[in-house]
């Protein structure tokens, strides 16, 4: 199969403006995580509105598409960049333009979802540990997975799944393996041009989680498993934490 990896990347940002150009490590946030997904994916194409960021990725030699600022997801995004890209890629990847510690091995295990063909949509789940404990998996931040007997989606929330019944909730962990959701994203392209087209739907609107406008219209959502966290960057003091992290590497 056919590859290409894009990184939807906006300058604004109501907690970060300019995220993607911020420095770390000496090279832009937006560098890091292309030449992270560089390793594993050939075609890589950064996706975004502004032109600083054209620009920035063009200098340090890496291709962007210039895309609408009209685009309300990311997914939307990459869905425009892919139809100006062209090539005839059978699977997209969606990296976030603000994980510049992303594992290569995450990468290759969303990809070898597609193996089977029953995939349509891929994404990532990582086990909640109990180090975290039930004060983790209660965090409406992170949405919690259900899978199915084959590794398929049944249901993202942003409330802990599924509740155990006859337990104390500070002993759950447990009882059940919970899964939190990591959202890096890979779609068969035809998929992909399909799910844009679709309304948001009702589970969407209640839960803000955009995979379940695709869970609510059929399509099957393979889960891989990762053992590794993300670090992810949504303010200067994720920055800054960032910057400690590269220095102890």
């Amino acid at each position: 199969m056919k590859f290409i990896a894009i990184i939807p990347a906006r300058y604004a940002s109501t907690r970060f403006p300019g995220k993607p150009l911020a420095m770390l490590g000496g090279r832009p946030v937006i560098q890091r995580v292309y030449e992270k997904v560089k390793e594993v994916i050939s075609d890589v194409y950064v996706a975004t509105d502004d032109q600083r960021i054209f620009d920035a990725v063009e200098g340090f030699g890496g291709k962007a598409v210039m895309t609408s600022a009209s685009h309300k997801s990311g997914t939307d995004r990459i869905k425009e960049a892919l139809d100006k890209v062209g090539g005839g890629f059978d699977v997209v990847i969606n990296i976030q333009g603000d994980e510049p510690f992303i594992h290569k091995s995450q990468i290759e295990e969303v990809c070898r979802c597609f193996d089977d063909e029953s995939t349509q949509i891929a994404t990532l789940g990582i086990p909640f540990t109990e180090k975290g404990g039930m004060e983790a998996v209660a965090n409406p931040n992170s949405p919690k997975i259900v899978v199915d007997n084959n590794g398929f989606a049944m249901y993202f929330s942003r409330s802990i799944i599924p509740f155990v019944r006859g337990v104390e909730q500070s002993e759950w962990m447990g009882k059940y393996p919970f899964l939190k959701h990591i959202g890096l994203y890979a779609y068969r392209a035809e998929v992909l041009r399909q799910v844009t087209a679709l309304p948001q739907s009702s589970l969407e609107l209640a839960e803000s989680l955009e995979q379940l406008r695709w869970l609510q219209n059929g399509y099957k959502i393979k889960v891989g498993i990762t053992t590794l966290e993300t670090v992810g960057i949504d303010t200067p003091q994720d920055l800054e934490k960032a910057e400690k992290l590269l220095s102890e590497m």
